[in-house]
């Protein structure tokens, strides 16, 4: 499976859920003593991708994972996150907040979309934004490569957006199941590395 990279116009780096709350020191994971080294090492791995695309006149789409808030701030959590990450609680990927907002090192994104599940479509106006900016091809990167990024690539893929995946540009809380979700992606989606990536953005 190839992805064209004819038209860099067309294309966009889909960054899922690379945001303060999850990777930066100060944010709720690290708070909550969730952290990951290959996790807080894609930012850094994917920003020549994003210089590139820039340059070459493509896309930079960020995906915001989001805990609404309700009454009085306290964010609605569905039950199976909640029990899988007690710590989250009010002004976590809250709107608007420093947490919420996509990292430094890949500032600024074209487009913005908020996202309360897995995946990027769910409930969002994704689709909507891709198809009035004449996007055709999705880059897709960030974390984590079984939950947010396999559900977007898998949405992406049924509604005919030409897909690949960075394989080094995502990352998971185990080697092991990044390596098993990208070979699980590999049947829907093109996989590629960045510096791959970066040698067919160079030949257009």
């Amino acid at each position: 499976m190839t992805v064209p990279l004819y038209h860099p116009s067309r294309t966009a780096l889909l960054i899922v859920d690379l945001q303060n709350d999850f990777l930066h020191p100060d944010g709720a994971y690290a708070r909550g003593g969730q952290t990951s080294a290959e996790i807080a090492a894609v930012p850094e791995r994917v920003r020549p991708v994003a210089e590139a695309l820039r340059k070459a006149g493509g896309w930079i789409v960020s995906t915001q994972f989001t805990l609404v808030p309700g009454k009085g701030g306290e964010p609605f959590i569905s039950p199976h996150l909640k029990q899988m990450r007690p710590f989250l609680g009010k002004g976590d990927f809250c709107p608007g907040q420093w947490g919420h907002r996509l990292v430094d090192t890949l500032q600024p994104a074209d487009l913005t979309v908020e996202k309360v599940a897995y995946s990027a479509f769910y409930m969002t106006r994704m689709e909507w934004v891709l198809r009035k900016a004449g996007i055709e091809t999705l880059l897709v990167c960030g974390i984590v490569t079984n939950g947010g990024v396999a559900s977007t690539v898998r949405d992406a893929h049924v509604r005919d957006f030409a897909t690949a995946v960075l394989s080094d540009g995502c990352a998971a809380f185990s080697r092991e199941t990044h390596d098993r979700a990208i070979g699980d992606l590999s049947t829907v989606a093109t996989t590629l590395t960045c510096a791959e990536a970066l040698g067919e953005l160079a030949r257009r």
